[in-house]
């Protein structure tokens, strides 16, 4: 058997304002931005680098009353470069911490869905 996660669904409350956060401050990839109609909006995200990709928008059901996604992880190779690039870009990125020669740290997007990067050792 053979599986990849390549798409992860966010709860969010305001598409453009999320499609803003991880276009212009999380340095996201727009993949997609489109409205196939019946009122529907799919907008879909990669991280830089990222073979799985985030989609968010309207109709597709799920509502940010339903509680946010926690703890997404991103590897990253470079932890400061990574926060620096984060901060500058305007998001509150948490210290980092050393949990025994792996690196983590976290951001949250303007929805509480929450991200963790982790550079391993």
């Amino acid at each position: 058997m053979h599986m990849r996660i390549e798409l992860i669904p966010l709860p969010v409350s305001d598409v453009d304002r999320s499609k803003r956060f991880y276009t212009d401050v999380a340095g996201f990839d727009l993949d997609h931005d489109v409205q196939p109609g019946n009122g529907m909006r799919i907008v879909q995200l990669t991280p830089p680098g990222s073979s799985c990709s985030i989609a968010f928008g309207t109709g597709m059901g799920g509502d940010p009353a339903d509680g946010t996604v926690r703890g997404i992880h991103l590897v990253v190779d470079d932890m400061r470069s990574v926060c620096a690039e984060l901060i500058g870009r305007g998001a509150a990125v948490s210290e980092v911490t050393d949990m025994g020669g792996i690196l983590f740290a976290s951001f949250a997007d303007p929805d509480g869905n929450s991200w963790v990067l982790q550079q391993l050792g």
